[in-house]
């Protein structure tokens, strides 16, 4: 049954290639039928290829499937070969699943934009990126996918290139990766100069068997996680995330939920043996990811735009996954970038039926009372928004627990605090959110009303799937304090994290933890209430009377003016500088000079060329006369 797992992501890369060389010619319905079937067929075999998995014995992991030998230089060889254990089965699983959803929701929402065949290829091109590195067996692989959602995102947030917004959005996404790449890179560099081998497994063998030093092992480490900070989008280099918005809704939920910013959290969790030998590099992903979780969620308080609400919101989410990790709980880490693919995918998409149904209207200020009008709409969002908030008896509410709980168990009071702190935060911004957008009193343009409508079923289905999914999918993790067996996905994941610093508690202590999730979470949800439901002037009151506050935060801490004035300013000026006097003046000089020389000497001996025979013949005769002179006198 695992003997075709290495199909599923060049299933999507063939149909991606067929669009990309045919589409012009093919039908509609054929291009959104192939994209659609080519990510089912990947999720069919990752089914197939998980229930063959929970049948051979851990020993056997992973199943690794060479193709061809790739790159052979000296002692060093790297294959294009494709792997299968349960972290790959479970990333593959969550990438092609979700993937194929979005992918169906699509359909809908992109039915009238000209570029419709250009689309289902990008995204078809990204899903076989994202399955290529979360299923290569060595870190060359994992190199050529983690870049090729960068393109790709490239590609589909800038996908609306006539918009000047989109376009600088997507190269800004493109950008700040590179920095964090260029890290990632320098990494790769090192294990392969340290242990001469970039498969994960002999990896692993060398950390075990002492070939590298607890400091070589930092830093490589901390390199690899400033390409995750990236590429997750976490501090520093989260700027590009936001601007993310200005592509299709649809892409928003494939890049925030199931692939590329998940794509830190995954290498983090493959290399766990590499931080848990590190220590060091450990406590740094533990501290980032708090502080970004904080940061990002305090940003997402005073956003009116509901979908950059949710974009911090992925900024905020991603950093609790990096605290699973940085204390060592990467089941914990694992498991929340799960649950939250499946809420996560449903918020977005749950705000692109909003905006579908508002003509593309984005302000919650021009919302408001959209309940009655969107009835499969709102207790979706509704779902979403509970399983976020940390709920009890929906999914996030479980994967967020196991980590703050493990934050705590490990003695990381300080991240546990942080992580309680976003947790509230995290509860307050989305049901302001909710409140603002379904709640309260119409603010709906009249021409935005004329149009308001549900989503067509094409859309609403998934919303539906994605809503079950965002109760259900955490009870396959349900706390220790319950039973240790009851964390399935925990045990699942054991034979690929051999090495962690999951600790327990006592039965009272884990239970007094679980009830203060609980109680900040609905504290979150209970001051949002009363802020814009119950006396709605609160917010106005506060933002009055601390304006400086309120100002920071809705201009995101000035983040992109001072980066702006830091870096990119002062990039393009230099640049001015060097072309005017460098480019212009040295290059331009040197090359015009080489041809106005040229061209003077062609003037020169163009006297020598008159086509006269009477000029020949006395160049002729002066050339005897010389040669005559030398012979008399020399």
């Amino acid at each position: 049954m695992t003997e075709i797992f290495w199909l599923i992501p060049f299933v999507p890369a063939l149909s991606a290639f067929i669009l990309a060389v045919f589409g012009k010619i093919l039908p509609k319905k054929y291009v959104s039928f192939q994209a659609c079937f080519a990510v089912f067929i990947s999720f069919t075999i990752s089914v197939v290829s998980l229930l063959g998995l929970l049948r051979i014995s851990h020993e056997n992991y992973p199943i690794v499937k060479t193709l061809f030998s790739w790159i052979h230089s000296g002692s060093f060889e790297s294959n294009l070969s494709l792997q299968l254990d349960p972290l790959s089965a479970v990333m593959a699983l969550v990438v092609s699943g979700v993937g194929f959803l979005i992918h169906v929701y699509s359909v809908g929402y992109m039915a009238e934009d000209k570029g419709y065949t250009r689309y289902f290829t990008y995204l078809n091109l990204f899903t076989f990126a994202m399955l290529l590195l979360v299923m290569g067996s060595n870190i060359v692989l994992m190199f050529i996918g983690w870049e090729g959602v960068g393109l790709c995102s490239y590609l589909l947030i800038g996908f609306w290139y006539e918009k000047h917004s989109a376009a600088n959005a997507g190269k800004k996404a493109f950008i700040v990766n590179r920095i964090g790449d260029a890290g990632f890179l320098l990494g790769i560099f090192f294990i392969f100069v340290l242990i001469g081998s970039g498969e994960f497994t002999a990896i692993n063998k060398a950390i075990s068997g002492g070939v590298i030093t607890q400091g070589a092992a930092t830093l490589i480490a901390i390199l690899l996680f400033v390409g995750a900070i990236g590429k997750s989008a976490q501090i520093p280099l989260y700027v590009w995330l936001p601007d993310a918005m200005e592509g299709p809704t649809p892409v928003s939920a494939l890049i925030h939920a199931a692939t590329m910013v998940t794509a830190g959290v995954y290498m983090v969790s493959r290399m766990n043996m590499l931080y848990t030998f590190s220590g060091v590099a450990a406590q740094i992903v533990a501290i980032v990811g708090a502080l970004t979780a904080v940061y990002a969620a305090t940003m997402a308080l005073t956003q009116n735009d509901i979908k950059r609400v949710l974009a911090y919101s992925t900024i905020s989410q991603i950093g609790f996954m990096f605290i699973g990790c940085g204390v060592g709980a990467y089941a914990a880490g694992m498991f929340h970038l799960y649950t939250h693919a499946f809420f996560k995918s449903l918020l977005f998409l749950a705000a692109g039926s909003v905006m579908h149904a508002l003509s593309g209207e984005l302000d919650m200020r021009k919302m408001g009372g959209l309940k009655k009008y969107l009835p499969l709409t709102y207790p979706t969002f509704l779902i979403g928004a509970i399983a976020i908030a940390g709920v009890p008896f929906f999914s996030g509410f479980f994967s967020k627990d196991a980590i703050l709980t493990q934050a705590y168990a490990n003695g990381q009071y300080f991240i546990w605090a942080l992580g309680i702190m976003g947790a509230v935060l995290t509860a307050f911004y989305m049901f302001r959110l909710i409140f603002l957008t379904f709640h309260g009193q119409e603010r709906i343009e009249p021409e935005a009303k004329k149009h308001l409508h549900e989503s067509p079923p094409m859309m609403t289905i998934p919303l539906v799937i994605l809503a079950f999914f965002s109760v259900v999918a955490g009870y396959i993790g349900l706390p220790v304090v319950l039973g240790k067996n009851l964390n399935w996905f925990g045990r699942f994941l054991e034979p690929v994290i051999r090495v962690s610093h999951e600790a327990h508690l006592e039965i009272g202590t884990e239970w007094l933890l679980i009830l203060i999730s609980v109680a900040v979470a609905l504290v979150g949800i209970y001051i949002a209430y009363v802020f814009y439901i119950r006396n709605p002037q609160i917010p106005h009151a506060l933002v009055a009377r601390f304006p400086f506050i309120y100002k920071l935060l809705y201009n995101k801490y000035y983040v992109d003016e001072i980066y702006n004035a830091a870096f990119v300013n002062s990039t393009v000026k230099g640049s001015e500088i060097i072309y005017d006097h460098f480019d212009l003046k040295v290059v331009d000089g040197a090359v015009n000079g080489t041809g106005s020389a040229t061209n003077f000497s062609g003037k020169i001996l163009s006297y020598l060329q008159t086509g006269l025979l009477k000029d020949y013949a006395l160049v002729f005769l002066l050339g005897a006369i010389l040669f005559l002179g030398y012979l008399l006198f020399f």
